[in-house]
């Protein structure tokens, strides 16, 4: 390999490293590693910043704003609602939540559709006592099952299919098949019915069951600190006298006083004023804690207002928030978002240390103390996804959730149809939405996830430096080496296998743009068709179902789900194969 194929897989290795670490967003480690490439001069300030101009990157922010007239207008949800019914079962709540979920994902982005469905999942598995670990997976793997089903399913088609393009713009050799709106679905449906099928069928045995949020054997336990006031009547009391001692379904894990921290403290450890009491419990219980007179969240500050009306709110960090990597205390929540974070749950890690000093990690839930009309403010961000409060989201646009459809109707058409590139159409799509009143400027920005429009733009620039080092063809060879003799199956099967492995450490959108130069090099040495390969990646990149960081929705439901690590891998270990094997099958059988 050259120098440059050196530094380039380096840089990458690197790059997966801390992605996989979920320690920083995925947005500044790609920004990182394009920053690197671009000061060695592996590549070039054009091709650097190229992606962030890209065909794909462009039509998913036109989506993004698509999907908030579809939010707001109301057709998402309550298409939903109508939909999930009451089902008697969790066999039939499965059903309810899966079937709605793959089928409206097929034209709505699964990120946000699965961030509008998370309050009603939510709601649905109280009413029905079902345990919310049997519903929030399926709805996340049901969303990325639809997604592969059409070009603007998912980010990842629309990002593959603007690779076509943008190749096919360079004129570096014989234009490439575009994809369009309906190619992915001679492949994409049979994999989302396939895998709908397994869930449905034999995939329960495969879910934990755990309680319903709120049971005291539920176990979802958030880390919670309070700052004990002067005047309290807490103050000069021992701890057990003060009713702090045992509590229902929350514990005192210690005590930070002055320059100390006090573990293990006795009931006759005496409170004092200022001291921070650093709990850890379930939510309702912290709940109640948060009644108790006197016990302020250690962020609030009385300069900002009275905290009578205020009320505690229920949210998830999603990996592409710009708070992954951020301390609580640095993060500035109050100052952006206007409510403080009083406590955090991390599944299967015990928190220590001081609740201020503790980086956010995607996959996090986390209460929110806010006043009233935060809910509605932040019902669309891209930051944190609410998933359950007494304050109710801002009442949707109803009237206008006809013309959402309509417009969302015309897109889909115009685009399947040839009239208009997918990129033209979903433009004058989120023009519409505006113009209408679908939704408003306000909401369409927040709804834009811009985290991912830089992994996008950063991933493709990395891609390309993937191909100018030669790294490119020294992986292509190695796949052409491994699959000699086996012809086109084999050599699909390794271009899937590959995207797999790296969807499995990284985003989804950044492993289809790695792998991208490496299969167009391998059909040019193969003399294979590149359609299928595109479409194996496209397909490969999303179906990845093992582990809470191959997909972000993955990550979205892990703490409104109660998930450990070991139950995607037990629960998505047989879909990932049966995805793979259906997908590279067909492919086979009717393009290679």
């Amino acid at each position: 390999m050259t120098a440059h194929a050196w530094v380039t897989a380096t840089v990458i290795a690197g790059m997966m490293a801390a992605l996989a670490g979920n320690r920083l967003g995925a947005d500044l480690v790609m920004l990182g590693a394009l920053g690197v490439l671009l000061v060695a001069q592996v590549v070039g300030p054009a091709d650097a910043l190229a992606g962030f101009a890209s065909d794909g990157l462009l039509t998913v922010a036109c989506l993004y704003v698509v999907v908030a007239g579809l939010r707001q207008s109301g057709v998402v949800a309550g298409v939903a609602t109508v939909l999930l019914g009451r089902p008697a079962t969790a066999a039939q709540a499965q059903l309810r939540v899966v079937g709605p979920a793959a089928a409206l994902s097929a034209f709505v982005n699964n990120t946000p559709l699965v961030a509008v469905y998370l309050p009603l999942v939510s709601s649905l598995a109280r009413r029905s006592g079902v345990a919310p670990s049997q519903l929030f997976l399926p709805l996340s793997y049901a969303a990325i099952l639809g997604g592969v089903c059409t070009l603007v399913g998912t980010s990842t088609n629309v990002v593959v299919n603007g690779l076509i393009l943008d190749y096919n713009r360079a004129g570096a050799g014989p234009p490439l098949t575009p994809f369009g709106m309906f190619t992915l679905s001679p492949v994409g449906v049979p994999v989302a019915l396939a895998g709908v099928a397994w869930m449905l069928l034999a995939g329960r045995r495969f879910l934990p069951e755990r309680a319903a949020v709120g049971h005291d054997d539920e176990r979802r336990d958030y880390m919670v600190a309070l700052r004990v006031e002067p005047g309290a009547r807490v103050v000069g009391l021992g701890l057990g006298a003060a009713g702090l001692r045992h509590l229902t379904g929350l514990f005192l894990a210690h005590i930070e006083r002055a320059q100390e921290v006090l573990h293990a403290v006795s009931p006759g450890e005496v409170v004092r004023a200022g001291d921070v009491l650093v709990f850890v419990g379930v939510r309702d219980s912290v709940v109640e804690l948060h009644q108790i007179a006197g016990l302020v969240p250690v962020a609030w500050d009385a300069a900002a207002g009275a905290r009578h009306d205020h009320r505690l709110i229920e949210a998830v960090i999603p990996p592409s928030s710009p708070m992954v990597g951020q301390t609580i205390r640095d993060g500035g929540f109050r100052t952006k978002y206007g409510g403080v974070i009083v406590a955090v749950h991390r599944k299967g890690e015990r928190l220590a240390g001081k609740l201020g000093d503790i980086r956010l990690r995607g996959g996090d839930a986390v209460l929110i103390e806010a006043p009233p009309g935060f809910a509605a403010a932040h019902e669309h961000s891209t930051a944190f996804h609410l998933v359950s409060g007494p304050e109710g989201p801002e009442v949707p646009r109803h009237h206008r959730a006809w013309m959402a459809a309509a417009v969302l109707l015309a897109f889909v058409v115009t685009s399947a149809a040839g009239w208009l590139a997918t990129l033209h159409a979903a433009l004058l799509a989120a023009v519409a939405m505006l113009v209408f009143g679908c939704t408003t400027p306000r909401v369409a920005r927040q709804t834009v996830d811009w985290p991912v429009l830089v992994v996008i733009g950063a991933g493709i620039g990395v891609g390309k430096a993937v191909e100018a080092s030669g790294l490119a063809a020294v992986v292509a060879n190695a796949v052409l080496g491994l699959t000699a003799g086996g012809g086109p199956v084999w050599l699909l099967t390794g271009v899937y296998v590959l995207t797999w492995a790296l969807t499995s450490v990284l985003s989804n959108t950044a492993a289809a743009v790695l792998v991208f130069p490496v299969a167009l090099r391998a059909a040019q040495t193969s003399g294979i068709a590149f359609e299928p390969l595109a479409m194996a990646i496209a397909i490969a990149a999303s179906c990845e179902f093992t582990t809470p960081i191959g997909y972000q929705t993955n990550l979205m439901v892990q703490g409104p789900g109660g998930y450990r690590f070991g139950d995607y891998l037990r629960f998505g270990g047989p879909l990932t194969f049966i995805c793979g094997v259906v997908a590279v099958t067909l492919l086979a059988a009717w393009y290679a």
